[in-house]
């Protein structure tokens, strides 16, 4: 199911810490950012901090800018973007600020921690989620539920680990403060934990005041047949592809991205691609990929189509280029249509062959989209 785009937002000292041990909250930010973060929270639909934060700093989490809620109301949105929290154990003082400003709050917890929360009168919808906490189908649920489609995370530090960990984070906003901290016991902004996904990417860097912005995104693609955000990414870079393609009236346009499990492109390419009317879009990407390369083994080839298990215009299919190239996990859009090939089922040579497919059908429409000449009639 469809979740959120999730932005991790933070601001840490040079020496990586959240804040100090001091019983004031260490300001890390420069005014100018904070009127920044303000803008941000303004273009979202949620924001989410953990029961720790909460407690720690009592924060109130608004957009401040008069200018800015107008502007919210002014496009059918709420003043204030929906407040989410999320707490194991429902403890939660009933009083804190996050509660009595603002717009609407969600609490999502565990079926104890939703009686707890009753009992003590939290003013919020309190979600359970069974018996213990679950970050997809939390996720899942602001999506379907509450209609979130971008949602910004605050923190803290544990719940910026377990998204990243996790691969459901999308971007995150990085704010690098001239200071140091120096102190063991102060929070850290990432604890220990399995990232497999490689470095990001970097989007922007950009100084405002004394400290200075930096954007990542996730690059390396999963390793099962749960996505990541880098497989969205990744994905929709080859829907993009696909729309590059020489339109035709007896083949799909169809894009395709090899990416190495450390988050490297390949190679990449689409139907058609060269003065080759014949060529698929994995054949194409395929054909500049190094044969020799060992980082094939662990790649995920990205096609904006499910790849074809039977074609007349070449000798072996796209599914069976694939695994002879050592590939063996690919993420798809759109499952083939009997268009052109009755009955084609290249996920079934692929899982056949040890592969595992992924189709992300989100990205669906923007497969269609440069086919829909062959799919109208």
């Amino acid at each position: 199911m469809p979740h959120p785009y999730v932005l991790l937002s933070a601001a840490v000292s040079l020496d990586g810490y959240l804040d100090d041990t001091g019983p004031d909250r260490l300001l890390l930010s420069s005014p100018a950012d904070f009127d920044r973060v303000d803008e941000v929270r303004a273009g979202v639909d949620a924001i989410l901090i953990g029961a720790g934060t909460i407690r720690a700093d009592n924060p109130r989490l608004l957009v401040n800018s008069p200018e800015r809620r107008a502007a919210r109301l002014a496009e059918g949105r709420a003043e204030y973007p929906l407040k989410v929290t999320v707490s194991g154990s429902g403890e939660l003082d009933p009083a804190a600020r996050f509660w009595h400003t603002g717009g609407e709050k969600v609490l999502y917890t565990t079926d104890k921690g939703a009686e707890r929360a009753h009992a003590l009168g939290i003013a919020a919808d309190v979600v359970p989620l069974g018996s213990g906490l679950d970050w997809r189908r939390l996720l899942e649920h602001l999506h379907a539920e509450r209609g979130v489609r971008r949602l910004m995370v605050e923190g803290g530090g544990t719940i910026h680990t377990q998204l990243l960990t996790q691969g459901l984070a999308d971007e995150l906003q990085l704010v690098l403060a001239p200071l140091f901290v120096g102190d063991a016991k102060a929070p850290r902004l990432f604890g220990p934990g399995s990232y497999q996904g490689g470095r990001l990417r970097l989007v922007e860097t950009r100084p405002i005041g004394d400290v200075v912005l930096t954007r990542y995104e996730p690059t390396a693609p999963g390793t099962g047949p749960l996505p990541t955000a880098a497989d969205h990414h990744w994905l929709a870079l080859a829907c993009e592809l696909a729309a590059e393609c020489p339109p035709s009236r007896t083949a799909f346009s169809v894009g395709a991205v090899v990416v190495a499990a450390d988050g490297t492109e390949l190679a990449r390419g689409h139907s058609r691609e060269g003065a080759d009317p014949l060529a698929h879009a994995e054949e194409a990407a395929l054909a500049k990929a190094d044969p020799t390369d060992p980082r094939l083994a662990g790649a995920t080839v990205y096609s904006s189509l499910e790849p074809c298990a039977r074609r007349a215009s070449r000798p072996a299919p796209c599914a069976r280029l694939i695994l002879d190239a050592g590939v063996r996990r690919v993420v798809t859009a759109w499952r083939e249509p009997d268009t052109f090939v009755a009955g084609a089922d290249g996920a079934g040579v692929l899982e056949a062959g040890g592969a595992t497919v992924v189709v992300l059908s989100e990205h669906e429409a923007r497969a269609k989209a440069p086919n829909g000449h062959l799919l109208d009639g």
